[in-house]
C-alpha cells in the first residue's frame, strides 16, 4: 500500500523552472513543505520522492494526519 500511495503522491508532482544554478523546482500541493529542486526534471523529482518518504515517515512516526491520495489513506493506519 505504501508504495503505491508514493507513486499516487508523485503523479500530483508540479515542476516548474526557475532561475536558479538547479533550475528544476518540483513540489507536491497537498503536502505542505514537501519540494525540492535538480539540475534536471529527473533529478528534481528523485530528490522531491525522498523528501516525501522522509515527510511521511515523521509524520507517521508523530501520529499526524497525512494527506489521502486517491483511494489510498494511511491514516487509517495510524488509527489502528
Amino acid at each position: 500500500m505504501f508504495t503505491e500511495y508514493l507513486r499516487e503522491a508523485m503523479a500530483t508532482a508540479k515542476i516548474e523552472k526557475i532561475d536558479d544554478p538547479l533550475p528544476y523546482f518540483a513540489s507536491l500541493p497537498a503536502f505542505k513543505g514537501v519540494w525540492a529542486q535538480g539540475k534536471t526534471k529527473k533529478e528534481a523529482l528523485a530528490q522531491l520522492q525522498e523528501v516525501l518518504e522522509e515527510w511521511l515517515l515523521v509524520k507517521v512516526r508523530k501520529q499526524q494526519f497525512v494527506p489521502t491520495v486517491r483511494r489510498y489513506d494511511l491514516n487509517a493506519l495510524l488509527a489502528a
